[in-house]
């Protein structure tokens, strides 16, 4: 049975920093790119980054790009978002994706 496990939200001042991961299970995790995906209050989904299966190749949205860092770790089936100069427009529940699947996601909160 697949599951991805968000965590590492929370609420955060703007220009502070926040750090997501994702614990994935139920298939072969570093043979699949993963993506982080949000979605804010009131609106549709919104993709953030994608990463390639050896984590050498990674995209990001133009409104992260430069602010997030997109990584994982293999051994430990585990995807990360690295997020720097969070700014209020940052706010949303992010989920981990893999093939259309989420997780529960994580909320993050910028505000001051």
């Amino acid at each position: 049975d697949v599951q991805l496990v968000e965590s590492g939200g929370g609420l955060v001042q703007p220009g502070g920093s926040l750090r997501l991961s994702c614990v994935a299970s139920g298939f072969t995790f570093s043979r699949f790119a993963m993506t982080w995906v949000r979605q804010a209050p009131g609106k549709g989904p919104e993709w953030v980054s994608t990463i390639l299966t050896s984590g050498l190749g990674t995209s990001y949205a133009n409104s992260v790009k430069g602010r997030f860092t997109i990584s994982r770790d293999n051994a430990k089936n585990t995807l990360y978002l690295q997020m720097n100069s969070l700014k209020p427009e940052d706010t949303a529940v992010y989920f981990c994706d893999w093939q259309g699947r989420r997780g529960q996601g994580t909320q993050v909160t910028v505000s001051s």
